[in-house]
């Protein structure tokens, strides 16, 4: 179950958005770069998001490069998980592979900045704390599920092998 205070953003939201490109030097630096997290999509997201805080955004969040670093950033900022109306396919997986949890759904628009929600990835319920209102999404694959218990793809493979994959 993950909880958390809501953070809402736009459609499109790209990861030069997320990792902007003038802090590109920091990309072996990833805790220095998430000191900038989304910084360009909203000033003070970096300096206020807190630990198990939660994105709540538009459609195709994280468009653009395949960047790792941007849904890393992401979660090392202290984000719990993102939800939104629909993802690009690499950020996607990233974050999976990453263990960053995501949610698809259109019960975004019905979600307050502000809001607490609470999210049940594997019965594909979210429950809006603030509002009572409960919503439904399609859950992630049993595969996807066991990469984000794990943490990421790499305690996946370290547990499992890459036979399993």
């Amino acid at each position: 179950m993950i909880r958390g205070r809501v953070w809402k953003f736009g459609d499109d939201i790209s990861t030069d958005h997320i990792a902007p490109g003038r802090y590109f030097h920091l990309r072996t630096n990833l805790p220095e770069l998430a000191k900038h997290v989304l910084e360009d999509a909203r000033e003070d997201f970096p300096k206020l998001v807190k630990p198990g805080d939660i994105i709540v955004a538009g459609r195709n969040f994280g468009l653009g490069s395949s960047r790792e670093h941007a849904p890393r950033i992401i979660k090392l900022a202290g984000v719990s998980a993102v939800v939104a109306k629909s993802f690009a396919r690499i950020f996607y997986r990233n974050a999976i592979n990453i263990g960053l949890p995501l949610v698809e759904t259109d019960a975004v628009d019905r979600i307050s900045e502000g809001d607490v929600v609470e999210i049940d990835l594997e019965s594909g319920r979210l429950k809006n704390l603030t509002t009572g209102e409960k919503y439904t999404f399609a859950p992630l694959p049993p595969f996807m599920m066991e990469v984000l218990k794990l943490g990421g793809i790499k305690e996946y493979i370290r547990k499992y092998g890459d036979y399993r994959i």
